[in-house]
């Protein structure tokens, strides 16, 4: 993969505010996504719980998402677009978030994932063939494959609130990823239609769900 001064500096800020969180719980409790501290006026937390994560092993999860998923970005699009993509992403998954959990006040949570959410439906929009790697897998996973089933992950997540993952951001991220796409590239209701379709249906899963009650 080409370098990219962009990608490498949002895996690095990751990183490092990540690893700050990680020994330090004054900070780590100070900038997470907490409603109750949210409402009363702390609206920071809505960006900064998304460089914030659990532990190693969530943040290396949504770092090595983002490497394989970023350059379909902003190749077919460009920089700007890709950063754009990606923070605005990461306030839909915000904003979803305190639709979803705005009277429970002690609700908590943290992580990229909504922002890398965004990033990758947007790939899978713009390149509906993207396979992606893993070293412990030995066959490529189609993409959309690959973002429906964290989706679906999310879903599970989001009802068994067993931890402080914000699987309910991973909803908001696509529709930012998915929304930000189609405004760049509205070619893309011709040129990949199916795919634009098959993209929508977990999200109507989550408010079917959401309007019925079983969230």
């Amino acid at each position: 993969m080409e370098y990219n001064l962009f990608l490498i500096g949002l895996i690095a800020i990751n990183v490092i505010i990540s690893f700050k969180g990680f020994n330090d719980l004054s900070f780590f409790r100070k900038y997470q996504f907490h409603v109750g501290s949210i409402r009363s006026g702390e609206q920071i937390r809505m960006i900064s719980s998304g460089f914030l994560h659990v532990d190693i092993g969530h943040l290396a999860f949504n770092m090595l998402s983002l490497y394989f998923f970023a350059p379909v970005v902003y190749g077919i699009l460009n920089n700007f677009s890709f950063v754009l993509i990606y923070f605005a992403s990461l306030i839909f998954g915000s904003l979803l978030t305190m639709i979803f959990h705005k009277d429970d006040y002690s609700y908590s949570a943290v992580g990229a994932s909504g922002a890398v959410m965004g990033i990758i439906y947007s790939a899978i929009l713009l390149d509906p063939s993207l396979d992606i790697y893993f070293f412990f897998i030995p066959i490529p996973i189609p993409g959309y494959i690959f973002g429906i089933g964290y989706l679906l992950y999310s879903i599970y997540g989001m009802k068994a609130k067993s931890d402080n993952i914000g699987h309910t951001a991973h909803f908001g991220g696509a529709i930012g990823g998915y929304l930000f796409t189609l405004m760049k590239k509205p070619s893309l209701f011709v040129d990949n239609a199916f795919m634009v379709v098959i993209l929508a249906i977990p999200i109507l899963i989550l408010f079917v769900m959401a309007k019925r009650g079983k969230l």
